[in-house]
């Protein structure tokens, strides 16, 4: 195998508790932490593994969005990446444009495996992986806690309701990581140097000639309702006769 793909999308960091705008406009991003989507960092570690056991050649790492997103890029160079690639968008692009930006460029540099996270940590969506796989007409295998490589093929094992389930799909393919999968390594700071000597290109959405997909407006944002107070009871009769008055029981 040539080349790996690896989605990596910037996002308001997970240990940062995120406020909405006071006009419900949007999500409040002024001196807030961002960082790669936890579930990509996953994608990418796997992506490393595979690479350094010889079953490829290179990784190459993908963001979508304002150059802003070239922090999680270097990030991504400096965790081992070979080069970054940064599809240039003013606006946000939902999850099948997103797929079909990956399509052009695993057809221009001729990708042989794409390792996307499940979701990510902001709209939660879960579709990029199975539309791409759609749109690029080869297998899927999503929410991978497992992956090991054969040749031609993958053996992945993937986290379902009822426990798991071990799938085997030949490549090229398309593989969703689960948080089981592996921990990320850790990036020092000499490879964070040796990061902002790696190459990052950047390309126009429209030099791509993807067809954007019908647009998909959220009008509003609100956070969630505010945790009510509880109340004290003395004995059970008093948690029996509570809960009777909130029609629970």
């Amino acid at each position: 195998m040539e080349k790996i793909l690896v989605g990596l999308k910037r996002v308001v960091d997970y240990n940062v508790r995120v406020q909405v705008k006071s006009d419900g406009s949007g999500v409040d991003t002024d001196g807030v932490k961002m960082s790669i989507n936890p579930f990509d960092e996953i994608a990418l570690e796997e992506a490393l593994r595979i690479r350094e056991s010889g079953a490829a050649s290179e990784v190459i790492v993908v963001s979508i969005g304002s150059s802003d997103a070239q922090q999680q890029l270097r990030t991504g160079l400096a965790m081992g990446a070979d080069r970054a690639i940064l599809v240039e968008s003013g606006t946000s692009v939902d999850s099948l444009t997103v797929a079909r930006i990956f399509k052009a460029l695993v057809d221009r540099e001729n990708a042989e495996l794409v390792i996307l996270g499940k979701q990510a940590i902001d709209d939660d969506n879960s579709q990029t992986g199975q539309m791409l796989a759609a749109i690029w007409g080869r297998p899927q295998a999503t929410f991978a806690s497992e992956v090991v490589l054969d040749g031609d093929t993958a053996r992945v094992t993937r986290e379902v309701d009822s426990g798991l389930e071990t799938i085997d799909i030949d490549l090229p393919a398309v593989i969703t990581v689960d948080l089981r999968l592996n921990e990320p390594r850790y990036v020092k700071l000499p490879d964070i140097m040796k990061a902002k000597k790696k190459p990052l290109e950047q390309i126009a959405l429209s030099d791509l000639s993807v067809e954007a997909a019908p647009e998909i407006k959220t009008t509003a944002y609100e956070p969630p309702a505010g945790r009510q107070r509880g109340i004290m009871v003395e004995d059970v009769a008093g948690l029996i006769a509570a809960l009777k008055d909130k029609g629970l029981v």
